[in-house]
């Protein structure tokens, strides 16, 4: 299954200069947040593929203006042809404001979702706007990550855990693939492509 997941930026490749074609072999899109309701539109309009997203901290006008023909994944999972993904969107709580979570406030939501985690027996994608804690994630509040993350991937083990928030264009060396265990992590930001399937992912994301 190829993916593409988006966060944070809209992409000119895919916006400003669309062809249909460039979505032709995708067969799903995975939005991480921050993003504009009618570029999801958009997307959703030129394929058949699934559109889903989680709220990025900045996604406040989705309650008046949804992106429409795409399916919101926070606090739920998703399963797709098979592959289960959860959704957990949000940024770490740093001043008043929707879509923001302290650390205790994430435990929380995680927790109301311990029947759905046993019923499915896990998820195999953990779709985030925010990065986990130490992992690839910023120093500084607003763009710091959740130790509630790290304990998911520790206990349940998913293939890919992808993540916006912290853009790349920042100046951090904030990278784009990393591995945390048997997790194979990707920061969305703006736009990239992977298949899920694929055992040597790291030199196939583009």
């Amino acid at each position: 299954m190829r993916i593409l997941a988006i966060a944070d930026e809209e992409s000119a490749y895919l916006w400003d200069h669309f062809e249909k074609s460039k979505l032709e072999n995708i067969d799903l899109i995975i939005s991480c947040g921050d993003l504009e309701p009618t570029y999801l539109s958009f997307l959703a309009t030129f394929t058949s593929a699934p559109v889903v997203y989680v709220h990025g901290n900045h996604d406040t006008k989705y309650d008046k203006i949804p992106p429409e023909g795409c399916t919101c994944i926070d606090d739920k999972i998703f399963v797709y042809k098979g592959i289960r993904i959860l959704g957990l969107g949000g940024s770490m709580r740093y001043k008043p404001g929707a879509y923001q979570y302290t650390e205790r406030d994430m435990r929380k939501r995680i927790g109301k979702l311990w029947f759905k985690l046993l019923r499915h027996r896990g998820f195999d994608i953990l779709v985030t706007h925010a990065p986990a804690y130490q992992l690839n994630d910023g120093r500084d509040l607003p763009h710091q990550g959740f130790k509630a993350f790290v304990a998911l991937i520790e206990k349940y083990r998913p293939k890919f855990f992808l993540h916006g928030h912290v853009h790349m264009s920042y100046g951090r060396n904030h990278k784009r693939y990393d591995k945390y265990q048997d997790t194979h992590v990707i920061n969305a930001f703006e736009r990239c492509v992977f298949d899920f399937e694929d055992d040597c992912l790291k030199e196939h994301i583009r």
